[in-house]
C-alpha cells in the first residue's frame, strides 16, 4: 500500500474512534423485521426504515418469486437499450397514479434519483436554494449540477423568501430551484410546503421535494405533497422505494414532459442497468396494498405516538418530531455511542447517529417504530430505555 494512503487512513480512522464518531456496522442474520438477530441475539429493532413492515410481507415475496420465474433475476441492460421490461412500465404507471402526477420514472435507488434529476435540469447558469438539513444525496446532486448552491436556514420561510428574492433579482441565473426534504429523517419534522409554494409562485422557483421519508407515511401513504393537496403545485416529487415501500429503488414523479426529459438526459437512467424484475413487481404490489387500505399506515402512526409518549414521559429529549420518526437526542458523541451499545445489551437495537450525519454535539439514537411492532415490544423497549438512561445519567 502507498505510504501516503496508509498514513491518511490510519490517522483519520484513529481520530474518528477517539472522538466517538466511528460507525461499527452490525450484520443482521435473517430478515429485517420488527425483531432482528445480530451475533445470535434477538433484538427489538428500532433502527429500520421498513416503516410499514413490507420488507417481509408475504404478498410481496410471492409476486417477486413469480416475476423471477417469468422474467429472470436481472433486467439485462440499461433502460434505453432493451432493459425496459413490461414490469417497469406497469410500475411507473402505478407510481404516477399513486403520487397524483402525469408520469413517473423509476431509478435504482433514491440516491440515484437526486444525482439524476437535479443535474439533468440544473447547470452552471442556475442557482439552487437548499435547506441546510437536506439529505446527503441532495447535496451531492446539487454539486454535480454545478449550479450555484445557496444554503437556506432550516424551514425558515423568511430566509427562503429573502434568498429567493436576491437570487432572482440578481439576474445572474437562468433558473432558480428550491429543494427540500418532505420529512427530515433525523428530526422527523415536516417541510412547510404550503408556505414554500407561495414563495415559489411569487419568484417563479422550481420546487423539488424529496419525499423519501414521507412516501407511505404522510398523506395516508401517498406522501407529504398529497398530505397538503399540492400535487399540481410541486414540480418534482422524489422518493425511495426502499423505506415504507419495503423493497429497493427510487422514483421521480411529475409532468409527462419532465419524465420524458429525464429519460433522455439523466445519466443513471441512461448508463445503469434497470431494477431487477423481482424487485419491480414487489414494488408494484406494495403500491397496491397501500391503495387498498390505510391499515398499515394507521398502525405505524399508532405505534409512533405510543413510543413517543413513553420516551417523553421518561424525560428523554425527543425534539420536535411531527412523524413516527422519534430521535432521542443525547448530545455528546461518546455518550451517544455508549447509550446505543448498552441498549443493545438490554435487547434493543437503536443505532447511534453522530456527526457527520447530524451536526456535532447533537448525537442521538433515531427510533423508528414500524407497523409490525406490537405494544409488548414497545413496552419492553421503553423499559430498556429507562434502565440505561438512568444508568448513564441521561434521565433522572
Amino acid at each position: 500500500m502507498s505510504n501516503v494512503l496508509n498514513e491518511f487512513l490510519t490517522t483519520n480512522l484513529t481520530e474518528l474512534k477517539e472522538n466517538g464518531l466511528y460507525n461499527e456496522i452490525n450484520v443482521v442474520q435473517g430478515a429485517n423485521g420488527a425483531k432482528i438477530t445480530i451475533d445470535g441475539k434477538e433484538l427489538i429493532n428500532l433502527s429500520s426504515n421498513n416503516y410499514l413492515g413490507l420488507a417481509t410481507n408475504e404478498r410481496l415475496k410471492t409476486v417477486a418469486k413469480q416475476a423471477i420465474d417469468s422474467h429472470g433475476v436481472g433486467a439485462g441492460a440499461v433502460r434505453t437499450i432493451n432493459g425496459t421490461l413490461d414490469l417497469h412500465i406497469e410500475l411507473e404507471e402505478a407510481l404516477a397514479k399513486f403520487k397524483g402526477t402525469e408520469a413517473a420514472i423509476a431509478y435504482q435507488s433514491g440516491f440515484n434519483c437526486n444525482m439524476a434529476a437535479i443535474s439533468a435540469v440544473m447547470n452552471k447558469n442556475d442557482a439552487i436554494l437548499s435547506d441546510e438539513l437536506n439529505h446527503a444525496s441532495i447535496i451531492d446532486g446539487c454539486r454535480l449540477s454545478k449550479a450555484k448552491i445557496i444554503r437556506v436556514n432550516h424551514s425558515d420561510m423568511a430566509d427562503l423568501r429573502a434568498k429567493a428574492k436576491a437570487a432572482v433579482e440578481s439576474g445572474l441565473y437562468n433558473k432558480v430551484m428550491y429543494i427540500t426534504d418532505g420529512v427530515f429523517s433525523m428530526d422527523g419534522d415536516v417541510a412547510k410546503l404550503p408556505e414554500i409554494v407561495e414563495i415559489a409562485q411569487e419568484f417563479d422557483l422550481i420546487i423539488y421535494v424529496d419525499d423519501a421519508h414521507g412516501s407511505g407515511v404522510m398523506g395516508k401513504g401517498a406522501g407529504t405533497v398529497k398530505h397538503f393537496g399540492l400535487q399540481d403545485k410541486i414540480d418534482f416529487q422524489i422518493g425511495t422505494l426502499s423505506k415504507a415501500i419495503g423493497v429497493v429503488g427510487g422514483y421521480v414523479a411529475g409532468t409527462k414532459d419532465l419524465i420524458d426529459w429525464l429519460k433522455v438526459a439523466s445519466r443513471p437512467f441512461l448508463f445503469s442497468t434497470s431494477l431487477a424484475p423481482g424487485d419491480t413487481k414487489a414494488i408494484t404490489e406494495a403500491l397496491s396494498i397501500l391503495t387498498e387500505s390505510t391499515e398499515l399506515h394507521d398502525k405505524l402512526w399508532e405505534n409512533g405516538d405510543y413510543l413517543k409518549q413513553g420516551l417523553k414521559e421518561l424525560g428523554f429529549d425527543i425534539g420536535h418530531s411531527e412523524t413516527p420518526i422519534t430521535p432521542c437526542i443525547i448530545g455528546d458523541e461518546k455518550t451517544t455511542q455508549q447509550f446505543s451499545k448498552r441498549l443493545m445489551e438490554e435487547g434493543v437495537y437503536a443505532k447511534s447517529i453522530v456527526f457527520p450525519t447530524v451536526p456535532k454535539g447533537t448525537g442521538r439514537v433515531r427510533n423508528m417504530p414500524t407497523a409490525a411492532h406490537t405494544t409488548d415490544m414497545l413496552d419492553e423497549a421503553l423499559a430498556a430505555y429507562a434502565k440505561v438512561g438512568r444508568e448513564l445519567n441521561i434521565i433522572k
